[in-house]
Formats: structure tokens, sequence, C-alpha cells
């Protein structure tokens, strides 16, 4: 790793700061959007769909920021800090997003319930989502969310640092995005809420465009690391 463009001198703490006030400034604009677009009537309930997945996915968000910066950190690959850039600060946005429409809607940022019940709700249209058999939750509550990393995983991907973090990285933030598509698509079954769908649908575009150019990067390094 050439000492000049290395993430760990100077240059690379003063991107790293960049990139976190870069974020921040993206959260407390994304909150005034959110302020303004959020309706204000026929607000959804604490208990609804709608603050579930905001609650929920908020942290889903703030974990993949984490990953990312983390990768940072790791490795000089100008794809990969590139790729953790787009992912820090979109996904830090739509945070503040998901922030902002609970504070629209007088509601509490913590859950009384067990993260990912709203996933167990049945579907506004009717019938069972994604093929699962009659009465059979999409998700049980109170398990992890799809796609979380673990603890031990990402202390894992501190250890590693070049092409090996690159990888691990990339294997980690994969099954994340595919694990936040199966929330965003599950809230479009459960909600008519206009700013809801609207995020919702975005994630699942741009991520499912993400995972298929992390694939194509994870390929190019040799695939997943054996660990």
């Amino acid at each position: 790793m050439d000492p000049a463009r290395s993430p760990r001198g100077g240059s690379g703490i003063r991107r790293t700061v960049a990139v976190i006030a870069a974020g921040a400034l993206l959260v407390v604009g994304a909150f005034a959007v959110g302020r303004i677009s959020a309706p204000v009537s026929s607000a959804p309930s604490t208990t609804s769909a709608e603050a579930g997945f905001s609650r929920d996915m908020q942290a889903h968000h703030q974990q993949a920021v984490q990953l990312s910066m983390i990768v940072r950190d790791l490795t000089d690959d100008y794809d990969i800090r590139l790729l953790a850039l787009d992912i820090a600060t979109g996904q830090a946005g739509q945070a503040g997003q998901m922030y902002s429409w609970l504070d629209m809607w007088n509601l509490p940022q913590a859950d009384a319930e067990p993260s990912m019940t709203w996933m167990s709700r049945p579907p506004i249209t009717g019938g069972d989502a994604h093929g699962h058999e009659e009465g059979e939750p999409a998700h049980e509550p109170g398990s992890p969310m799809p796609g979380l990393a673990t603890n031990a995983q990402i202390a894992t991907l501190e250890t590693l640092e070049g092409v090996d973090a690159e990888r691990y990285f990339l294997q980690l933030m994969i099954a994340h995005h595919e694990g936040g598509v199966e929330m965003a698509e599950a809230i479009l079954e459960r909600t008519d809420e206009r700013v809801v769908v609207t995020l919702a649908k975005g994630i699942v575009k741009g991520q499912s465009a993400e995972i298929e150019y992390m694939s194509d990067l994870l390929t190019v390094r040799g695939g997943p690391l054996d660990l």
C-alpha cells in the first residue's frame, strides 16, 4: 500500500472526516426534506408497519455506513473506496429521512415491540407475502434483521486489509443489500403511505443495481473469501 495514498495517513484521516461530515449534512438535509414531505394527517400509529420499517431500516442502514467506513480504512483501492463512500452517504441520508418521518408523525424513535414485528403482519392486499405458507410470518419478530452482519463478522473484517478486506466487505455488503431489498419489498406490500412507498422503491432499485456491481467486483477479486 502506497504510504502517500494510505487511508491510515493524514490525508486518509481528512477524507474520513469529510465523509462523516458529508453524511451528517445529508442526515440534516434529509430531516428537513422529510418534515416538509411527510404527511401531517392520518399519520401511521406507533405499531404500524410504516413506523416499524422506519425504525428497523434506520438500524439496518446504520450498519451499512459502519461497514463502509471500516473498509475505507483497510484498502486504498479506488473502486472500493468510492463504493463505500456512495453507500455511506446514501444510506445516511435515507436514515435521516426515516428519522424525520417518525418525528413528523409524533412517534418515538424507539420501538416498544421486538424488531421486525411489522414484517410479520399480513400485506394490505391480502394473502401471504413472498410465497410463505398461510399463517407463517414473513419474519420472526425479534430475530436478526435480514442480511445484518454479526458482531463476529464485523470483528473479522477489521482484522483484514487490502484485497482480503475488499472481498469480505463485498460478501457482507451483498448479503446486507439483499436483506435491505427484502425489507423494502415487504413494506411495499404493507403500506400505501406515499413517502414510504417512494423510498422503498428507491431502495429496491438502487440496492439491486449495487448488488450486481458488487458481485462483479467480487468476481474480479477471486470470489468470496473462505474464512
